[in-house]
């Protein structure tokens, strides 16, 4: 199993100037570490949810092309792009120009977007639940087509693109891979089946997870889609200063359930030791499960 670095919280000793050290220091100590990816959030407000809306938040395309020339091996993306947040051919733009500027790593994390206090706050469109998700299988179907040899127009119920030119094309072929993050069972999960080459779950139980999986082949199976072909990533917390077993224990359930990746977030004031030691006690050992 892989480990992934989720970097969320900004608020640091050191304050914004910090910051650069910060994120530079830990993505090179993840990559040093063995960890495979490295994400961050898609807000402009931090979460209210884990901290307070005031507290410090950095654009996260803005990161990762920042840790991209920090980097040589990590993977990157966003877990995960709002759907509301950008234009689809913009953000079409936007990947490629990661995945150019990375060398091939870059990948697409979406989903149907949820704070709605950021939106309003800052003005941006923030429609009905169901529309949101008619709009997520639109973007998914725009990069799609800008990321093939077809270059021509886009109608759509909400998107209507002229020429869906995108030069220079992804290095990655014959597109960066598309994860779909959220665990809802009748629309997310469908559209990983019918879209994604990856799903983001939450490392509730494992017998939730093999629920939701179960969910998940079903759709495979609707729609004629090898369910193999789909990684299987979740996030999890765990603490590299204490105690790992219990840790170590639940991934090796959801390994056995066909999990490849875990994604876990700093949780020390010190994100680059919290990385270093993480290397040590779960990253090392979860090499060799799966």
């Amino acid at each position: 199993m892989q480990v992934g670095i989720h970097f969320m919280n900004f608020t640091l000793p050191g304050g914004p100037a910090g910051l650069r050290a910060a994120v530079g220091d830990t993505a090179v100590a993840a990559e040093e570490a063995g960890c495979t990816v490295f994400t961050a959030m898609d807000h402009w407000f931090q979460m209210e949810h884990f901290a307070d809306a005031h507290d410090p938040m950095l654009e996260g395309y803005s990161v990762l092309n920042f840790v991209a020339a920090k980097t040589e091996r990590l993977r990157l993306g966003l877990l995960v792009t709002g759907v509301t947040y950008r234009h689809p051919g913009l953000l079409a733009k936007t990947v490629t120009t990661l995945d150019v500027l990375s060398g091939g790593r870059a990948f697409l994390g979406i989903g149907a977007a949820w704070y709605e206090r950021e939106h309003l706050a800052l003005g941006v469109h923030y429609p009905p639940v169901a529309e949101r998700f008619e709009r997520l299988e639109e973007t998914i179907q725009i990069c799609e087509q800008m990321w093939s040899d077809d270059e021509g127009p886009y109608d759509g119920k909400y998107y209507q693109l002229a020429e869906t030119i995108c030069v220079p094309r992804p290095l990655q072929t014959p597109r960066p891979p598309i994860l779909i993050g959220g665990g809802g069972e009748k629309k997310t999960l469908r559209l990983v089946a019918q879209y994604g080459d990856a799903c983001n779950l939450f490392a509730t139980t494992p017998e939730e997870i093999k629920r939701k999986l179960d969910i998940l082949h079903g759709h495979c199976d609707a729609v004629g889609r090898d369910y193999d072909t789909i990684a299987k990533t979740i996030i999890g917390r765990v603490d590299p200063e204490g105690d790992v077993t219990a840790f170590l224990s639940a991934m090796e359930q959801y390994a056995a359930l066909g999990v490849s990746l875990v994604e876990v977030a700093p949780s020390m004031p010190d994100p680059a030791r919290f990385v270093t030691l993480l290397g040590d006690k779960v990253v090392r050992p979860l090499a060799s499960i799966g």
